[in-house]
């Protein structure tokens, strides 16, 4: 039998890398993307335009790709950057030519760039401008590409042509409780995220009945490998947002990919990844059991 084919943006490191990873042990084949290839090359950049320093970080393109073929599946390494439309439609061609269908779209990759968490006075409109780009526009030009494919697919045995799951943030509908730096967030960011948050629910509602099912996940506070390399994250715990592994969205991406009949009955909406990922017992060991008292 045929393996079905997801497509991960993102998938050198963090949450990308662990719903490519999820998605390989539910027997996905997973094209995975993102702009470092090699061990190494990786570099974790400041949240404001103040700093510009580049920080070493771990991940690539090359370890995803091992871990997948670990997994017993297939892995298709493709370098793309959010920021270049061109490249996107180029790997989302590229997979139909390899593989013939893609199943399953993740779109995770988020644009890095300084000045995602500076304040209003200081934030630059170009950089606003290009997170807008990066994290909207170009997510919307990558399910403009797929869809079509989609449609063209024969159904599953549930109905489903296919999955598009969009890796949002809480950051899009709520305030934060400081300014950022002190457990809030900065407004480019948060815009930007606000726009991609809406391409989920349209989708549900044009092609919920041609077998698509779309879903934004709401990941929570990860404490990614670019956040440890910089020291970052404890700010927002001291604000109240419990820390959660990666790997607790990465199985809540792969469920709804999988497009089971529960899940299918949750498309068009906004899933918490740790509830859902609790609720479910979908990642085994996950929560830890209290400690004695």
């Amino acid at each position: 039998m045929t393996a079905r084919v997801a497509l991960v943006t993102g998938a050198s490191r963090g949450i990308g890398r662990c719903s490519a990873l999820a998605l390989a042990v539910r027997g996905f084949d997973v094209a995975i993307t993102a702009r470092t290839v090699h061990e190494g090359d990786g570099r974790a950049v400041a949240g404001s335009v103040q700093d510009t320093e580049a920080i070493p970080v771990p991940g690539s393109l090359d370890t995803t790709t091992a871990e997948i073929e670990a997994r017993g599946q297939r892995a298709l390494a493709l370098s793309a950057d959010i920021i270049d439309r061109e490249s996107l439609y180029g790997l989302v061609d590229r997979v139909i030519d390899e593989w013939g269908r893609i199943d399953a779209l993740v779109n995770n990759a988020i644009y890095q760039t300084p000045g995602t968490m500076d304040h209003i006075v200081d934030l630059p409109l170009d950089v606003a401008a290009v997170l807008v780009e990066g994290n909207y526009l170009n997510q919307l030009a990558l399910v403009q590409r797929v869809l079509p494919h989609m449609l063209a697919q024969d159904p599953d045995e549930h109905g489903t042509r296919g999955v598009v799951v969009n890796m949002t943030s809480a950051t899009a509908a709520i305030n934060p409780p400081a300014p950022a730096g002190k457990g809030g967030w900065g407004l480019a960011y948060a815009a930007s995220k606000a726009a991609f948050s809406r391409i989920a629910g349209v989708l549900h509602a044009e092609h919920r009945d041609d077998g698509i099912r779309a879903y934004n996940v709401d990941p929570g506070h990860v404490v990614t490998e670019s956040q440890r390399a910089r020291g970052g994250g404890k700010e927002f715990e001291d604000a109240g947002f419990r820390g959660l592994p990666a790997e607790v969205p990465g199985t809540v991406v792969a469920w709804l990919a999988a497009a089971g009949p529960d899940a299918i009955a949750q498309s068009g909406e906004t899933l918490g990844a740790a509830g859902e990922c609790k609720r479910r017992g979908l990642l085994p060991g996950w929560p830890p059991a209290p400690a004695p008292t």
